[in-house]
């Protein structure tokens, strides 16, 4: 089987094409045969050695995959040769609070990822493909997917009538967005792109505001939803969290996600956090149970996840440029096939 492998923090043209042989699955193993997967900033910054001295190698990088049971193990009753699967980030948290022990093995960071052409997974981290979508479309979950999920509705508790404040077009900012509109939330969303701003609003955005004309956007987001919002998704970090403060109501969520936005302004706004108890909500993924609670809303939804552009196995490294460049909206993917 061919797989992209990193021998060190080499950067995109680091990435090595290798051929490896196909593994026999053992007792409560599951061998797939990837169809596609999909890149999260997660993966660009694991790429380009920005996890330091906490990385191994050689790495098979990219945690979200998709594909098709090609052989099952002893003792696996769940799942059978053909049946369509995908991959949780976490192969190790199966179900309730997060700790050391199930965080560990995650995919494409501190155990080999989906970027091959076939991969062992244990049976307990593997949930059915929802049957409405594409291998594509169901690459796109584990991460993003489920982080959203996570952010909006395991952490954030939104219900119907509350609003969402959504940062950029991302993947899980665009999941954020859908997630919002099916819990009957209305949806602020911020990008620098009016062109990208007209297909938030085809997406549902009931309000949007471009940041870079309008870089007091978290006052206007404040004025337009009333009283403040009452979640926010973070995926700027520091460099944004000065106007998610200024943005969000007195005791409302800041669902932490993201580190795009650079270094933290001099006028720190974390007093006007304290002084309106306001809630820094850590995320970071989520379980198994977290990804099938989540497809089984998909499935039953019929939403489908924003594919921005799908590459070839053999045009990994263009994948990763055009991530790099920020131009698309949703997710980038890659066919394995």
């Amino acid at each position: 089987m061919k797989c992209y492998e990193m021998q060190g923090p080499n950067g995109i043209d680091g990435l090595t094409l290798v051929d490896k042989p196909v593994p026999e699955p053992g007792a409560g193993e599951v061998l797939v045969r990837l169809t596609a997967a999909t890149l999260n900033y997660r993966d660009l910054i694991t790429v380009k050695g920005g996890y330091g001295s906490r990385q191994k190698f050689p790495l098979v990088p990219v945690s979200d995959g998709a594909g098709v049971v090609e052989q099952v193990g002893p003792a696996v009753r769940k799942f059978a040769a053909g049946d369509r699967v995908i991959g949780s980030f976490f192969e190790n948290w199966t179900s309730g609070e997060p700790s050391e022990t199930k965080m560990h093995g995650a995919l494409g960071g501190s155990a080999d990822g989906v970027l091959t052409q076939y991969r062992l997974f244990p049976k307990r981290a593997l949930v059915r493909t929802p049957k409405h979508l594409s291998d594509i479309e169901a690459a796109a979950l584990p991460c993003a997917g489920v982080t959203a999920w996570s952010a909006m509705i395991k952490l954030g508790g939104i219900k119907p009538g509350q609003t969402v404040l959504t940062q950029g077009t991302g993947g899980v900012s665009l999941f954020a967005l859908q997630f919002a509109k099916l819990c009957g939330a209305r949806v602020i969303s911020t990008s620098s792109s009016d062109a990208k701003i007209e297909r938030l609003k085809s997406l549902g955005a009931d309000h949007t505001l471009n940041y870079k004309a309008t870089p007091d956007w978290g006052k206007k987001a404040r004025e337009w939803s009333g009283n403040g919002v009452d979640l926010v998704v973070e995926v700027g970090g520091v460099g944004t969290l000065n106007e998610s403060i200024r943005a969000t109501r007195i005791g409302g969520t800041i669902a932490f996600i993201g580190v795009l936005a650079g270094q933290p302004t001099s006028d720190s706004r974390l007093p006007l956090m304290v002084m309106q108890q306001q809630r820094l909500q850590g995320v970071t993924v989520g379980s198994v149970e977290d990804l099938q609670a989540m497809t089984n809303a998909i499935a039953a939804s019929g939403m489908k996840p924003v594919i921005d552009k799908t590459f070839a196995f053999d045009q990994v490294k263009q994948a990763f440029a055009h991530m790099e460049s920020g131009a698309h909206f949703g997710k980038i993917a890659i066919e394995i096939g």
